[in-house]
């Protein structure tokens, strides 16, 4: 595919170094040389600096031989501008990154359609509703649903006193023979592990595992996970990614927003039904005891500073709240958050990447998840007919390094993979990878592939 990405920092960047990996031609637009030329330094692609909604950039780029132009800047009207200008010259899709959906009612997306944006985008509402899911299941770090929630992939770190602590993969199988899982990826010590069956676990491993919803309960008690009644919920921050969460968590819990801008304050009051606006610095620890934040089962902290999102959440941990959430910007420091106690680290610009990939990939590659503490990927991908992963048991089929095969959905069954299971066409494949197999899995997953 002809793919023109417009962006002005790492959301573009991150598109980019993926996109390359998977044999597309890319051409980059940003404003920014220094960070080009950083591109160039990195990635197998063209460059233009200069502004996207510029109709001669974007003919520079080839626009009207482009398959996809993916526009992801953080101005939302350039967004909007760049996609309708891309398919009046000739492309054949156009995606626009918007900074919520809730003003994007049905009668104005109907006329943005009707101006050629197929599609929009908007990482803070992504990362808003994964917090809301997240707060359903507390006990777990990430999880992501396939099949309407049939198969899920949970993350959880290991505690201390976790039975399977000692055991290895071929142990607890043994023990557990009722038990459908599969552990898909690890981190220990701030490396990634491909699990084998001889595999053990250690306290403070940070484990992604596939399984069923029945089995859940029975998971969290394994990994040493206690259930976390959530009533009391402490947001940090009443921007985009805040004031969406908190509308959707108001009505089920007590949410208190911590908001230093007063204006702003004055915005999310009239917004809110039922959450307390509070305004000041929650970095304040006095603020937050007279707040009763003793008493906060759930923290969030969502502001546009990663290091007040970090030190804010290591105040609640010494408070002694059960579930800390922060968003953090630069992708360097999410292992830095998980590591000193934070559980759930979220990053727009991962967001933003994995939600927009599933939309440049090969027919294939029905989704994508990017994960940015174990520097892998999660995909989704259909078996043609005649493809080699077809033709095959999964122990027999040779993978990329550092692949593994976790769920299969077949109609309406749903499968956790084992050694001897045979893929059958159409079946939908669940697998977790490092960064830079894409390529070559879609090979093993395209129609009559010839592949040995």
């Amino acid at each position: 595919m002809n793919i023109i990405i417009a962006g002005d920092g790492e959301v573009g960047f991150n598109l980019a170094e993926a996109l390359v990996n998977s044999n597309h031609n890319i051409f980059i637009i940003d404003p920014h040389e220094e960070l080009l030329k950083r591109i160039e330094s990195h990635a197998d692609l063209m460059t233009i600096v200069g502004e996207s909604n510029s109709v001669s950039v974007l003919r520079k780029a080839h626009v009207d031989k482009a398959d996809l132009v993916i526009s992801v800047l953080h101005e939302e009207p350039i967004n909007v501008l760049t996609a309708i200008l891309a398919k009046k010259l000739g492309a054949k899709k156009v995606i626009a990154r918007v900074n919520t959906l809730n003003h994007v009612k049905d009668d104005i997306k109907k006329v943005y359609e009707e101006l050629g944006i197929d599609i929009f985008i908007s990482p803070e509402d992504i990362a808003a509703k994964e917090i809301v899911s997240l707060i359903h299941q507390a006990q777990v770090i990430e999880k992501v649903d396939y099949h309407e929630g049939k198969l899920t992939v949970y993350s959880f770190k290991i505690e201390p006193e976790a039975p399977l602590i000692g055991k290895n993969l071929f142990q607890i199988a043994a023990e557990y023979p009722h038990l459908e899982f599969r552990v898909v990826s690890m981190r220990r010590e701030g490396q990634r592990l491909v699990p084998s069956g001889e595999t053990d676990f250690r306290p403070d491993d940070l484990v992604y595992i596939i399984s069923k919803p029945k089995f859940f309960n029975e998971l969290t008690l394994l990994t040493g996970k206690k259930k976390i009644e959530v009533n009391n919920i402490m947001m940090v921050g009443g921007g985009r990614v805040g004031r969406v969460a908190a509308m959707q968590l108001e009505h089920d819990y007590n949410v208190k927003v911590f908001e230093i801008n007063y204006n702003r304050c004055e915005e999310l009051t009239e917004m809110f039904e039922n959450a307390l606006v509070i305004h000041g610095d929650a970095r304040d620890i006095e603020l937050l005891k007279e707040e009763d934040i003793q008493n906060a089962d759930v923290f969030i902290a969502v502001t546009e500073d990663t290091e007040t999102n970090i030190l804010t959440c290591l105040h609640a941990r010494k408070f002694g709240v059960k579930k800390t959430f922060a968003l953090v910007e630069n992708l360097n420091y999410i292992e830095i958050a998980q590591s000193v106690g934070i559980d759930t680290v979220l990053n727009k610009k991962l967001i933003a990447s994995s939600y927009i990939l599933q939309y440049a990939m090969g027919a294939q590659v029905k989704s994508l998840r990017r994960l940015g503490g174990i520097h892998a990927e999660m995909l989704e991908l259909i078996a043609r007919p005649g493809s080699l992963v077809t033709k095959k048991p999964i122990q027999n089929i040779r993978f990329p390094e550092g692949t593994i095969i976790g769920g299969i959905t077949r109609g309406e069954e749903d499968f956790i993979a084992v050694g001897d299971f045979q893929i059958k066409e159409n079946d939908k494949v669940i697998v977790f990878s490092l960064p830079g197999n894409i390529a070559r899995l879609e090979k093993l997953f395209q129609k009559k592939s010839t592949l040995l």
